[in-house]
């Protein structure tokens, strides 16, 4: 059975990366054998005009974080995307997996031994951090890097 990989992301909020750069994550991800749980195709199937779609939106992602089995989280931005940032806080605190992705080349820290604001790296283990943080979606696959192993 495959493992569950929640694809914490806000590609979705631009139809050019949504579009682009989005399905071919998931396509890498799936590669790799994971079952890919993309919040923007999974729960953005409600009614805008309905008062109360963006906690229905929140509560079904919040759900997802809780259920899935790890969760690779897009972490660009000066800071990164804000929802991201709290499913990823979501997904540290019940333990999953926590695998990064970052091909944003900005500085985003005031430490130097950690690319991103030192809390993100709680969930990981702090002398291979690097075999859970991706730079490129060439890089996603590589037998060498944590998602692999932790798939395989």
């Amino acid at each position: 059975m495959a493992k569950k990989l929640y694809l914490a992301n806000p590609y979705g909020f631009s139809e050019q990366q949504k579009t682009c750069i989005l399905p071919v994550i998931v396509k890498q991800l799936e590669l790799l054998g994971a079952e890919v749980w993309e919040p923007f195709d999974r729960n953005n199937q409600v009614d805008l005009s309905e008062t109360g779609w963006a906690y229905k939106i929140a509560l079904a992602d919040l759900d997802d974080v809780k259920n899935c089995d790890g969760i690779f989280a897009v972490v660009n931005g000066n800071p990164p995307d804000e929802g991201v940032m709290v499913e990823l806080g979501v997904a540290i605190a019940l333990n999953k997996a926590i695998f990064l992705f970052r091909d944003d080349f900005r500085r985003c820290t005031d430490s130097e031994q950690y690319p991103l604001n030192l809390m993100i790296f709680a969930g990981l283990p702090p002398d291979t951090w690097r075999d859970f943080y991706y730079t490129s979606i060439e890089e996603i696959p590589s037998p060498d890097k944590a998602l692999y192993k932790w798939l395989n």
